[in-house]
């Protein structure tokens, strides 16, 4: 689930909102606009879990935000002006934030300690180690079929994510428990 989740947004939107905004001929000016409120809607999710003294169901909230993500991502690629689009770029940024901040923090509190290096090393692949690979995907896509076209794969990329996720009751019912207050030396 994590793979997926993070398949489309390591790299390969990056690409992809640069081949958006020059079909659309919003220009340089507008794949900035975009990303930017990429940036600030994941930024925005990083202060909101911040605060967030508990994430109820964190694994079902996960499924939610990725359904969200699959959402915003197909609407951002059929976006009619650059304000829809730069709405939809925080709406996925938000999402996508939420996601792998959860999704993060369950790895690192439900794995084994003795695997947790493994298995972070295995997430990160996943998430950062596959984008270089998919940079020459985005541009055929694109070239092909077009950004929308582009756009509505990593939609569908993030939908099956989101129905893995769902589909296994140990993911859907994941939760993220507060930490034990520790214990004085000695004691």
């Amino acid at each position: 689930v994590i793979g997926l989740s993070e398949m489309c947004f390591s790299g390969p939107v990056a690409t992809g909102l640069v081949l958006l905004a020059d079909e659309r001929g919003w220009g340089a000016s507008g794949m900035g606009w975009i990303a930017s409120a990429f940036s600030v809607g994941a930024a925005a999710s990083a202060l909101l879990l911040t605060v967030a003294t508990r994430i109820p169901r964190a694994g079902a909230a996960v499924c939610g935000t990725l359904l969200a993500t699959a959402a915003g991502t197909v609407a951002l690629g059929h976006a009619p002006s650059l304000p829809i689009a730069v709405i939809f770029g925080s709406l996925i940024g938000l999402t996508s934030g939420v996601t792998t901040t959860v999704t993060q923090a369950l790895v690192q509190t439900e794995t084994d300690p003795h695997y947790l290096g493994r298995v972070t090393s295995v997430t990160t692949l996943c998430t950062l180690g596959l984008a270089p690979v998919l940079f020459p995907a985005v541009g055929i896509t694109v070239a092909l079929w077009g950004a929308e076209a582009f756009f509505i794969g990593c939609g569908a990329i993030c939908l099956l994510a989101a129905v893995l996720g769902l589909s296994f009751p140990v993911l859907r019912r994941a939760e993220l428990n507060p930490p034990r207050p520790a214990s004085p030396a000695g004691r």
